[in-house]
């Protein structure tokens, strides 16, 4: 929003000339979402324990430990870093940019089913919380959606193709496969940071690693000089991208303030699969789905 307002008026007051550059923005972003984290985070916590007063139910297959030291943690604290991204994102990206709002709504829609998945479990106090099969089915719609779009605006040539890391010159013509893969890429990721969320700090650290080596990515295949120099793909207006990636870090870490051991608050499906999808659509945009693989190797695992 900052960029579209003022920038315009750069031309009658030369300071505004910042917002144009995205290592500016970038930085704007992080600091703004880390200290809404923690303007809002102790007001969300005491809201959180308010309406759950036995807490998130544990897993009665994890650590015995956790059924006496985790029982009566409010969870659902994902809501802290979504509204903090989604804040920051939009005060500090280019609103005109058709992938901010591609990769926004894809955060808000898995977050907003990982929302029902923990009022599920909370109101049947038990840890299942919503099925399998329907948690599935509406993920798959929000990703074929994504991945239409996503290929709609794709810039020639790379519509329909996957390339391959370390081997820059090689392009994969997926074909009518290509968006069957991109929605196993955005459920997988999502669902492998949700099955990663079990201890104190273990997903929120390395959502923060991932959303920094993309925030570099997307600025770089942004960029055309960048991208040519070290022969990567340019995705054009993929460098605003980064903005979001650098909210999501300063999010992250205001998050783990109060997420580090002992937790006072956990992320649940609310934050988990959001922030999932959100990265698995990162990577598919800017064509590094498979660095996504190798850089969340702890989700792969």
């Amino acid at each position: 929003m900052l960029y579209n307002l003022l920038v315009p008026l750069a031309a009658h007051f030369e300071p505004f000339n910042l917002f144009r550059y995205l290592t500016f923005r970038s930085g704007g972003a992080v600091f703004t979402a880390l200290i809404l984290s923690f303007c809002i985070g102790p007001k969300i916590i005491r809201w959180l324990k308010s309406k759950q007063a036995e807490g998130q139910p544990i897993r009665l297959d994890g650590p015995q430990s956790h059924l006496l030291t985790k029982k009566g943690t409010p969870t659902m604290g994902g809501v802290m870093i979504l509204f903090a991204v989604s804040i920051s994102t939009l005060l500090w990206a280019d609103l005109t940019n058709p992938y901010v709002w591609i990769v926004l709504l894809v955060t808000i829609g898995f977050g907003a089913i990982g929302f029902v998945d923990d009022f599920l479990k909370l109101t049947k106090r038990n840890s299942k919380g919503l099925s399998s099969r329907r948690k599935i089915v509406w993920q798959t719609i929000i990703a074929v959606a994504a991945s239409v779009a996503i290929q709609q605006i794709a810039p020639p040539g790379l519509a329909d193709e996957i390339a391959v890391p370390f081997f820059k010159h090689i392009l994969i013509d997926a074909g009518i496969l290509y968006i069957p893969f991109v929605v196993v890429v955005m459920i997988g990721a999502s669902n492998a940071v949700n099955l990663t969320d079990g201890l104190d700090g273990l997903a929120i650290v390395p959502i923060m690693i991932v959303a920094g080596c993309f925030a570099l990515i997307t600025y770089l295949v942004g960029n055309i000089k960048f991208a040519d120099y070290l022969q990567l793909h340019h995705i054009p207006e993929s460098g605003e991208l980064a903005i979001f990636c650098s909210a999501l870090v300063g999010a992250s870490l205001g998050f783990l303030w109060f997420n580090a051991p002992p937790a006072q608050v956990f992320m649940g499906d609310t934050g988990s699969l959001a922030f999932g999808g959100s990265i698995g659509a990162i990577s598919v945009i800017t064509r590094h789905e498979f660095v996504l693989a190798i850089i969340g190797g702890l989700f792969v695992i």
